[in-house]
């Protein structure tokens, strides 16, 4: 009889935007929403806009209330299931390409080790959660967007996934599921994740921008560089990370071989 394999009490927690896809998830998803019809060129810009602020100069509560205003701007009036079956549609040419593999190696290690895998990005969770299913992750985590009874978002973002409100709602899924946080590990590439970062016992940063390599360094985190991309080929039930990471592995190094081979020749 097979053995399944024995679940660990922690949790390896990714941050979705630059840490798990070389973009972000409104970026990457740019097309396909207009195409569907839920995207204008105006929401599109205002949604470059709202971040500005908070990339130069930080997160602070005035620049996260605006950005959660604008959020919930852009999505007034979009249709929720429409909007979950317009992103699944679109995750083979639009977020599949754009994966680091180093983070999907990460998903692979944590998964065999016993740990589940949550996914916990601001974007609405209507956006969030087929990203997660592709991702093979056992959970995910996104901003709450009211609806209408037809469905439609009313506008109002009632939980906004991002800084504090991320922390809280990582350690609020914890303690549900009786996960041990010192044990639990958390990845993001950003300084407004700080608060998830240090509400676990194994915080790693990813392509850190300015202000969280500073302080990753000040308190001796890890430090990883994600680079390469590669398509995840899904399935209807699992991702086999594995196996396509080691066929990434060997295509890296006999390219690295053939390199080396030819610049001896030229010599």
């Amino acid at each position: 009889m097979k053995r399944s394999q024995p679940r660990s009490r922690s949790a390896a927690f990714f941050d979705l935007d630059k840490t798990i896809l070389a973009t972000s998830t409104s970026v990457a998803l740019r097309t396909p929403l207009r195409e569907a019809g839920l995207l204008t060129r105006r929401g599109a810009l205002l949604g470059l806009l709202i971040q500005l602020p908070y990339l130069i100069k930080g997160a602070d509560e005035q620049a996260t209330e605006k950005m959660r205003e604008s959020l919930g701007e852009i999505a007034a009036g979009w249709d929720g299931v429409y909007l979950e079956s317009t992103v699944k549609d679109a995750l083979s040419r639009s977020i599949d390409p754009v994966c680091f593999v180093e983070a999907l190696e990460e998903i692979a290690l944590h998964r065999a080790a016993g740990r589940r895998i949550v996914i916990a990005s601001a974007s609405i969770e209507e956006m969030v959660r087929p990203v997660a299913h592709m991702l093979g992750a056992d959970a995910s985590i996104g901003s709450y967007a009211q609806r209408n009874e037809d469905g439609t978002f009313t506008g109002v973002i009632s939980r906004f996934n991002y800084a504090d409100e991320k922390a809280r709602a990582c350690i609020d899924m914890a303690q549900r599921n009786g996960w041990d946080l010192g044990e639990c590990f958390a990845y993001s590439d950003s300084i407004t994740d700080v608060p998830l970062l240090e509400a676990v016992g194994h915080p790693v940063v990813i392509n850190p921008d300015r202000q969280l390599r500073e302080i990753a360094q000040e308190r001796d985190w890890p430090i990883r560089s994600f680079t390469h991309t590669v398509q995840v080929r899904t399935s209807p039930a699992r991702l086999i990370v594995p196996g396509m990471i080691a066929a990434c592995s060997a295509a890296g190094a006999a390219w690295s071989f053939y390199r080396a081979y030819t610049s001896l020749r030229g010599k």
